[in-house]
């Protein structure tokens, strides 16, 4: 997972605080919605599982979760939204999968390309950064609460792919249609999981040792996602640890 999973980590935290919880919020009931177009039942549907978690996991209010599946499913009534990816890459030949839900496509075509304009980055045509990543079920769990052998036997036995350490926490993957039975596995075995998601992975990772380059690229990530209409950035960068936290601070 890389450097990637650490922005990642960073990010979860920063969203479970007070500060940031409306926008937040609001970005995950737009995922919810359109997950939700598809099935509002959980249990039948992985995507809206994985989102139902994910909102959990930021203490987002379980009433806002519930309208959500209703405005999606029909049951109340809601924007039309509009998913679009875009692609392209930062400067250092980092690849960027920006996803993105709106009811107005020209709008948010135009602030994803100024942000792309104003920090030195590219836009890419359709299909030549997306073929790079790959969706997978990601679980994060706090490493203090549980041994990498205990972990390891009820994940795989769940059909996790892969169990890694990085830092203070394991990083569980796994296919998508194995997310609701390996969060299942983890709940049933009282591991408690910091996030649970399905992300996009890429195939590899362009090292990042560079503080300012590092700071560049953070700033430029944070700058998408500031933007309203965008839900994810996914990006192939490797930075390391100290200078992950020192930029993002």
């Amino acid at each position: 997972m890389a450097g990637h999973s650490k922005w990642a980590n960073i990010k979860h935290k920063k969203a479970a605080s007070d500060a940031v919880k409306g926008k937040v919020f609001s970005k995950i009931a737009k995922e919810i919605m359109v997950a939700a177009r598809a099935g509002g039942d959980p249990s039948a549907n992985i995507t809206l599982r994985a989102l139902v978690q994910k909102a959990r996991g930021v203490n987002m209010p379980m009433d806002n979760i519930t309208r959500a599946i209703k405005k999606g499913s029909g049951e109340l009534e809601g924007a039309a939204m509009e998913e679009i990816i875009y692609e392209g890459y930062a400067p250092g030949g980092v690849a960027l999968v920006v996803q993105s839900l709106s009811d107005n496509k020209n709008r948010t075509a135009s602030e994803v390309r100024n942000v792309f304009n104003k920090n030195g980055g590219n836009l890419a045509g359709a299909g030549a950064v997306m073929r790079s990543f790959h969706r997978r079920g990601l679980f994060v769990v706090a490493a203090e609460g549980v041994t990498e052998d205990r972990l390891l036997e009820v994940a795989l036995e769940a059909g996790a792919e892969d169990v890694t350490r990085e830092g203070d926490v394991f990083e569980v993957l796994c296919e998508p249609a194995q997310f609701g039975a390996l969060s299942d596995a983890l709940t049933a075995a009282h591991i408690k999981t910091e996030n649970g998601e399905i992300t996009m992975i890429p195939d590899s990772y362009v090292p990042v040792t560079d503080k300012t380059q590092a700071a560049a690229l953070v700033r430029f990530v944070s700058a998408l996602e500031e933007l309203d209409d965008v839900q994810n950035v996914y990006a192939n960068f490797d930075i390391p640890d100290d200078i992950m936290e020192a930029v993002s601070g």
